[in-house]
């Protein structure tokens, strides 16, 4: 009877070395396989379907800003930093990209919706409903009459908010709040249609809400007084504990040879 006799432990090793060794290689094999094939221009995107949003985002804008950042087949592509790809296009606030088999690219765009300017006229930043700063050409604005907001930074939200506190109680009396604006000491300072300037001051959003509203309840009987409408206001100071000091325009309250003019 023959007994077996046991493989020396080299053997064994080289044995083994040589089975990871093919095993590696056999994966290595497939993996080439795989990419080529997902390369293959069998998977090549051949169209992108974009819906949504779209009223500043068309194909030849899309198609300039997004489609050469857009590397790899069907199968290959980054849908993360095809994502980023889109929302760099301005206008563009949101985009959801899906791949839709065999080769297309499908888009859901949600565009920012401007209600303000933001900062200085020599900037285009526009301030979108939910109080986030972009980037646009303001000129394709231009005819919706935006206001014109402005603030320290971080502050967007808290601006846009006392805008729309605010303009809904200089309405009552057909004016227009065209520019509100915050400083970095918390002053307000706001901006009629008519062109009057309005010195609001500092103070919570319900004692500056409160400012305006004395000030406009009593409006209409001040101007009066002097034959005029309460678009005339050129200047208006509510920074007074009990009042405010007020300009009109073609009033003059100085005193000449006595007499107030």
């Amino acid at each position: 009877m023959n007994a077996a006799l046991p493989i020396p432990f080299d053997v064994r090793l080289m044995n083994a070395t040589a089975a990871a060794l093919l095993t590696a290689f056999a994966l290595a094999t497939l993996a080439a396989l795989a990419v080529a094939a997902a390369n293959h221009g069998l998977f090549a995107i051949t169209a992108i379907t974009v819906t949504g949003d779209t009223t500043h985002s068309n194909a030849l804008t899309l198609r300039a800003n997004v489609v050469p950042k857009l590397g790899g087949s069907f199968l290959t592509l980054d849908l993360a930093r095809a994502q980023q790809a889109f929302e760099a296009v301005p206008w563009v606030r949101r985009a959801v990209v899906r791949r839709e088999f065999p080769n297309r690219l499908k888009v859901v765009l949600q565009e920012h919706q401007a209600v303000a300017l933001w900062g200085p006229e020599s900037e285009s930043r526009l301030l979108n409903a939910q109080a986030e700063v972009f980037e646009a050409n303001a000129g394709e604005v231009e005819h919706q009459d935006l206001p014109r907001l402005g603030g320290p930074p971080g502050q967007e939200p808290q601006v846009l908010a006392m805008y729309r506190r605010l303009q809904p109680m200089f309405d009552l009396l057909d004016l227009s709040l065209d520019q509100l604006d915050l400083s970095g000491r918390g002053s307000w300072i706001a901006r009629l249609d008519s062109g009057a300037v309005i010195e609001i001051g500092r103070g919570s959003d319900d004692e500056v809400s409160a400012r305006i509203d004395r000030f406009l309840k009593t409006l209409t009987q001040v101007t009066a007084r002097y034959q005029r409408r309460p678009d005339s206001v050129e200047t208006a100071d509510l920074r007074h504990a009990d009042g405010y000091a007020m300009r009109l325009r073609g009033v003059r309250t100085t005193v000449v040879d006595g007499k107030k003019k």
